[in-house]
C-alpha cells in the first residue's frame, strides 16, 4: 500500500485533473473514441509506474496480432497486473474482473471506459453470461484479458491451475490467443514498501485457432498454462 501513496505523491499536482478526466470519460463513455479513453488510462498508469519506482521490462510485443479481435491470457500475481498490461499492450483491451474489484474507485472508471466485465465466480449463470458477452465482443473485433487462475496466486512466481471455462471465450469466438507471462509483478502492490522493484511482462507467440480447434477447453487451458510456466522458468533460470 505504501507504493500507492508514493505513486500519488510523486504525481500530486497531476492526479486530480487526470482522475477527473477519467471520471468524465467513464460517465460519457459512448461519446468518446476508444483510443482516446485508452490512451488516457495508459498515461495514468505510466505516470504511476514512474512515480512508484517501478522498472517495467517488456518483451514480445511483436507477438501481439496486428488485427484486433484476440484474447490475452495471463498468470495473475497482483493487483497491478491488468494495469501494467494495459500500459504495454498497444491497443485497447477490456478485462474480466472479479466482481469485488469492479466497484473500487479508479478501477470502476477504467472498467467503464474499456467495456470490462465483472464476474462472480460463485454464480455459474452470471459467469456464463459474462463469457458469452466477451465472446460476442471479441467477434466484433474487441480485445480482452482474462486471468484463468481466477485469483492472484499469492505464491510469488508460482502459478495456480488454470480454469478451462475461462477459455470458452476463445473457443467460441475462434480468435487468436496471446499468452502473457508475468514475473515479479506481485512486488509492485502486493508487498509492503516503496523501494525500487523490477517487474516483467512477456508476450508469448500467439496461438491461432487452427492450433487449438480440436482441443477441449481444459486441454487448451493446460497448453497455455504450460507455455507461460515454461517462460517463467526460463526467466528465473537466466537469473541464477
Amino acid at each position: 500500500m505504501n507504493r500507492i501513496v508514493t505513486m500519488v505523491l510523486n504525481n500530486l499536482f497531476w492526479v486530480p485533473s487526470a482522475y477527473f478526466q477519467l471520471c468524465h470519460y467513464a460517465k460519457y463513455t459512448d461519446n468518446y473514441p476508444e483510443e482516446m479513453k485508452f490512451e488516457h488510462i495508459r498515461r495514468i498508469v505510466r505516470r504511476a509506474i514512474a512515480g512508484g519506482h517501478v522498472n517495467l521490462v517488456v518483451t514480445g510485443q511483436e507477438n501481439i496480432p496486428e488485427t484486433s479481435g484476440y484474447m490475452f491470457y495471463a498468470n495473475h500475481q497482483g493487483m497491478f497486473d491488468p494495469l501494467a498490461i494495459a500500459a504495454t499492450c498497444g491497443k485497447p483491451v477490456g478485462v474480466v474482473l472479479k466482481k469485488e474489484l469492479y466497484d473500487i474507485p479508479f478501477l470502476h472508471q477504467v472498467a467503464l471506459c474499456t467495456k470490462s466485465f465483472p464476474m462472480d465466480r460463485e454464480d455459474v449463470r452470471q459467469s456464463l453470461t459474462v463469457i458469452q458477452a466477451v465472446t460476442e465482443e471479441v467477434k466484433k473485433g474487441r480485445n480482452y484479458l482474462i486471468f484463468p487462475e481466477g485469483t492472484r496466486s499469492r505464491k510469488g512466481n508460482e502459478m495456480l491451475e488454470f480454469h478451462g471455462g475461462s477459455f470458452r471465450c476463445a473457443t467460441k469466438s475462434k480468435c487468436p490467443i496471446v499468452p502473457i507471462a508475468l514475473v515479479d509483478c506481485f512486488k509492485v502492490l502486493d508487498e509492503k514498501g516503496s523501494a525500487p522493484v523490477t517487474m516483467e511482462i512477456h508476450y508469448l507467440p500467439a496461438i491461432e485457432y487452427a492450433e487449438y480447434a480440436d482441443m477441449k477447453p481444459a486441454q487448451l487451458a493446460q497448453l497455455v498454462h504450460d507455455r507461460i510456466a515454461e517462460k517463467i522458468r526460463q526467466v528465473l533460470a537466466e537469473r541464477s
